[in-house]
């Protein structure tokens, strides 16, 4: 789910679901998830952690069909106390903190369309079900989520930007080792297939997870990651929920940031025009 302190305009347009919460998805829309279904299971063996594949057996997510979120609210309702919440495209950081702090995570009901397969800026329901839904029903991430979004409500405009770092590269591009090898957590990286393949291959940096390093550490959002931090378990998650990590925050912004590991975003070029 991307947040943001303004609402900006984007392309797609939520489908909100009827009285008794079902969403008619249409046959291309059906025929978009099962694609993306399709293309990224066969990529999960040997790649992701046995926690994300434990968490897909339990919600048994249809491939020929988009699930209706009360159908994935049963499973996390019963595995962690989740739930999910049908939002926009984009919402207000306000929002995304307020929900996570209370174990409802957002999900935006629309799907890419098919002429954007492979990348899209906004979130989608593939993503936030496939990426982030099967890691959510184990306890130790569902606790640093929670966690995460109760910090983000009390926190400063400032504080939440370093809190953005954290998530980025816990909750959405993280990497754990386990007594299998490395292996996939992150949501950002579990719903794409291009960052599947980069993300465990010699190209990127592996670096050992220290959240403060984390909170210092830039991003972007439009290409591969040339950074990942590996756990070295799940339970770091859980040990770091207990943590201030507020302290760190206060300590990443006091030391400033690294450089970034990647060149700057370039500039629209300016579209010259004439009059007659």
């Amino acid at each position: 789910m991307k947040a943001q302190s303004a609402p900006k305009k984007t392309a797609y347009q939520a489908r909100m679901p009827d009285d008794n919460g079902h969403i008619a998805w249409s046959e291309q829309e059906n025929a978009t998830w099962r694609t993306l279904m399709e293309r990224q299971v066969e990529l999960l063996p040997g790649r992701v952690c046995q926690e994300y594949l434990d968490g897909m057996e339990r919600l048994a997510l249809p491939v020929e069909r988009i699930p209706q979120l009360a159908e994935v609210d049963a499973v996390l309702r019963e595995a962690t106390g989740w739930e999910t919440a049908q939002v926009p495209a984009l919402i207000p950081f306000d929002t995304f903190f307020e929900l996570l702090a209370n174990r409802r995570f957002p999900v935006a009901t629309f799907i890419r369309t098919p002429e954007e397969l492979d990348y899209l800026q906004e979130p989608d329901i593939f993503h936030e079900i496939f990426g982030h839904c099967p890691m959510l029903t184990n306890p130790a991430f569902a606790e640093f989520t929670a966690t995460y979004g109760r910090l983000g409500l009390e926190a400063t405009p400032k504080e939440r930007v370093y809190l953005a770092r954290l998530y980025w590269m816990t909750v959405e591009f993280g990497l754990v080792d386990t007594p299998e090898g490395r292996r996939l957590y992150g949501g950002g990286i579990i719903s794409s297939p291009k960052e599947t393949l980069h993300a465990l291959s010699d190209a990127p940096v592996h670096a050992s997870f220290d959240p403060l390093d984390a909170l210092r550490t830039p991003y972007r959002i439009d290409i591969l990651q040339p950074l990942y931090y590996v756990l070295d378990s799940l339970e770091t998650l859980h040990e770091l929920s207990g943590r201030d990590i507020m302290g760190m925050v206060h300590e990443a912004m006091a030391l400033g940031l690294f450089e970034p590991r990647f060149p700057p975003k370039p500039k629209p070029v300016p579209v010259e025009t004439t009059s007659a």
